[in-house]
């Protein structure tokens, strides 16, 4: 704060004097005070405040056309990889190049200047090094360790899964798992503690816990490593680092002022060992070395001398080959269990205009905006439901909410296109879509055991009364029985109409069978997919088809 003040208290005690400083030295004094670490972190603050506000505004109340994917559209590691699994670049997604032609020519300048992750990191990681006692502690800690080449393992072995058609950069990539922490335990979390301050009514996730403490053991091992997955695991850094290395402009010490004091390491933040060869995919360009230096032998310079440098990233042939297996053996062992294809989950639902599975798992990259958006809290970050590749890409839970008619908020926010952008015409199937016919999430199934009227004699017409198409896709027919005691009863005993059911799961979430509802959706019928459809043109099952093609 005193960078701020000094300029503007001189100013006023000249005005004080009677001779007040004239505006240009007012000016070249509030510059030279603004130093660059204030710089820094005024960019800092106005990311990391801008992501949030992204965040917050993901919600039905709020949504008003603000760009909420923006960080994740930013991302060039996102557009590198859905380019790859779908041979498609998104339109969207071309906003990316705002972050690769400045890192071409100025090297890691997200990393701690936009990232709102990498700041958090920052601010954690500035609060340890506040409290290290020796100076000479400090440096050590920001010496580079061979441990640092682990995230260009990672990155390999995430672009070589791409390679066959698995994404799975939504694991580590930093954008997106802070907005997975913030949607599922974050905001849950605060929700908790005060009450309708961001939802209406207290959200719930599955897995929150498993997000919530990586996220803290994530922060929490700056205590041990500054800014631990930064340097570590981070795979967007490594990609960025890869970049990097053909910077134009860069870190350069001069060796005839430099006296070997190491202070240069003192904040450091990338580990780029600045006192020797700059490590130039390490570099974060944050200047805290030229500041730092006591000779003034460190500048930043435009293409300083090749031998003062570590151009490329200090990879292994063992641990690249490592990698490599390490994302082959992913993509078979995900495949091989069938999740996506014959063997997959009947929990498995996907939000209305999700493409078919596997094109969907090319490219959800595992933010959960989605989550975010839904207002009914249906879609959940899937546990192994959906197999090992589809660990926490979104799937509905009929227990907890209930996909509305009329929404198509979560396609909305999408920024790879696994949830496609429809209209609410085109999902309820009116108007130029009467023809096509609505969107089928699923399809709703009668438990006889565990139903009301069917199982315990009791009168119950709940999920006929939800239910929201037209004509009801739920349907009764009245029946007099005796019961035990001997008196007659007439009761209305429900029945699914597969045709017309959509699979919204709002009558098994009001159903009055609570612990597990006596009508329930599964993913069979469903639109996205010919081979999961329950009945099929001219009444002929996929069964039925199935074996005509082995006939043939």
């Amino acid at each position: 704060m005193g960078y701020f003040l000094s300029p503007l208290r001189g100013w006023v005690e000249g005005k004080r004097n009677g001779f007040p400083a004239p505006i240009p030295q007012v000016f070249s004094q509030f510059c030279h005070a603004m130093k660059t670490r204030t710089v820094r972190r005024i960019a800092q603050v106005f990311f990391f405040s801008l992501f949030l506000f992204f965040v917050f505004v993901t919600d039905l109340r709020y949504l008003k056309g603000y760009p909420v994917s923006l960080f994740l559209e930013l991302d060039p590691l996102v557009s590198f990889a859905t380019a790859i699994t779908t041979h498609t670049v998104y339109l969207g997604l071309l906003w990316s190049l705002l972050l690769i032609i400045p890192t071409l020519l100025f090297g890691r300048i997200f990393c701690n200047w936009i990232c709102p992750y990498g700041i958090l990191h920052h601010f954690i990681g500035w609060l340890m090094g506040k409290r290290r006692a020796e100076e000479r502690e400090r440096i050590e800690a920001n010496r580079y360790k061979k441990l640092y080449s682990l995230k260009y393992v990672i990155l390999i072995g995430m672009i070589v899964a791409a390679v066959f058609g698995s994404l799975q950069i939504g694991w580590l990539d930093p954008i997106c798992l802070f907005h997975r922490s913030m949607t599922a335990a974050i905001l849950p979390m605060l929700n908790l503690f005060f009450p309708s301050s961001v939802y209406v009514r207290q959200y719930f996730h599955a897995g929150a816990w498993v997000i919530g403490f990586l996220l803290v053991f994530l922060v929490g091992m700056n205590v041990v490593i500054p800014r631990f997955f930064c340097r570590v695991l981070c795979p967007l850094g490594a990609f960025l680092g890869t970049l990097s290395t053909v910077a134009l402009w860069r870190i350069d010490r001069d060796p005839h002022k430099c006296v070997d004091c190491d202070l240069c390491l003192k904040s450091c933040e990338g580990a780029s060992d600045p006192h020797t060869q700059l490590r130039k995919s390490e570099c974060f360009v944050c200047f805290n070395c030229i500041e730092d230096c006591p000779e003034d032998a460190i500048s930043f310079k435009f293409m300083p001398p090749l031998q003062r440098e570590i151009a490329a990233p200090v990879v292994p042939g063992r641990r690249a080959f490592l990698g490599t297996l390490l994302g082959l053996t992913f993509y078979a062992f995900g495949r091989a269990s069938g999740a996506s294809d014959r063997n997959y989950d009947k929990k498995v639902i996907r939000p209305p205009g999700s493409v078919e599975e596997k094109d969907f798992l090319e490219r959800c990259i595992k933010c959960d905006q989605c989550l975010r958006t839904c207002p009914t809290n249906v879609l959940q970050p899937a546990l192994l439901e959906s197999g090992l590749e589809g660990i926490w890409t979104p799937i509905l839970n009929m227990k907890l909410g209930y996909c509305e008619v009329n929404c198509t908020l979560c396609g909305q926010v999408c920024p790879t296109g696994a949830i496609q952008r429809i209209t609410i015409e085109e999902k309820t199937g009116l108007g130029p879509f009467a023809g096509e016919g609505p969107i089928r999430l699923g399809t709703a199934f009668f438990d006889h055991g565990r139903c009301l009227p069917w199982a315990m004699e009791t009168p119950c017409v709940v999920c006929e009364e939800v239910c929201p198409v037209s004509p009801k896709a739920i349907y009764s027919r009245e029946v007099t029985i005796t019961k035990r005691d001997g008196n007659p009863i007439t009761l209305r005993r429900p029945y699914v109409d597969p045709a017309l059911c959509i699979g919204c799961g709002i009558c098994e979430h009001e159903c009055p069978v609570t612990d597990e509802a006596a009508i329930r959706v599964t993913a069979v019928g469903e639109t996205r997919s010919r081979d999961r459809r329950l009945l099929m043109d001219g009444g002929v099952t996929s069964a039925v088809r199935d074996l005509e093609k082995r006939q043939r």
